[in-house]
């Protein structure tokens, strides 16, 4: 497992683990430290539910660098998703939105290293919190690594994240528009129903 700082020459090594067929990152965001794959490799999705323990009927969240490349992506998202991700992101906010016959829950990280990762490797990463289904969610690596059942191929160290920070809040929008929160978090219902037009 190689260890890096979290700066931008790390890149490289990182995009490079993304690439493999079954490598996993542990990285960090603005709440919990986290898993990531690229989001269409098949193996590397089933070795984060092996290190999770996560029951497969758990699904994983998408990450994506912007708005635009997530509306791209899933294109029958409902315009009070996208009213919602212009508002709140990138920020502590996962969005579950109709996609096909289901629905996939996506965010937008608010963490620039994070960021910049996701913008250069340009693909949607396939993410979930670093740390055993139903346990609480990790905010230092040491306590990520500690969780998991099977380390991860790199990390992706931020340093500690504060111990008061709250996991994102996320939010069903169905295809008429309507919606609910399925867990708080930082973003409020309050906060949800000011948000602009």
């Amino acid at each position: 497992m190689e260890r890096s700082a979290c700066t931008e020459s790390a890149s490289d090594l990182f995009r490079r683990i993304l690439s493999m067929p079954d490598g996993v990152l542990l990285v960090p965001t603005e709440t919990v430290y986290g898993l990531v794959c690229d989001a269409s490799h098949e193996a590397a999705r089933a070795k984060i539910y092996e290190m999770k323990h996560r029951p497969a009927s758990k699904l994983l969240t998408l990450f994506f660098h912007s708005v635009e490349a997530a509306a791209a992506a899933l294109p029958d998202m409902p315009d009070t998703a996208k009213r919602f991700a212009a508002a709140f992101c990138p920020g502590a906010i996962t969005l579950v939105v109709p996609d096909g016959a289901g629905f996939t829950g996506f965010r937008i990280p608010d963490h620039a290293v994070l960021l910049s990762l996701l913008k250069s490797y340009g693909r949607p990463l396939a993410s979930t919190s670093a740390n055993l289904s139903g346990q609480p969610p990790a905010h230092t690596v040491d306590e990520a690594l500690a969780s998991l059942a099977v380390p991860p191929d790199a990390v992706l160290d931020g340093g500690p994240i504060p111990p008061e920070s709250a996991a994102s809040t996320v939010v069903k929008v169905e295809r008429d528009g309507s919606w609910s929160v399925l867990r708080p978090g930082p973003v409020t219902e309050s906060m949800l129903r000011g948000a602009p037009d």
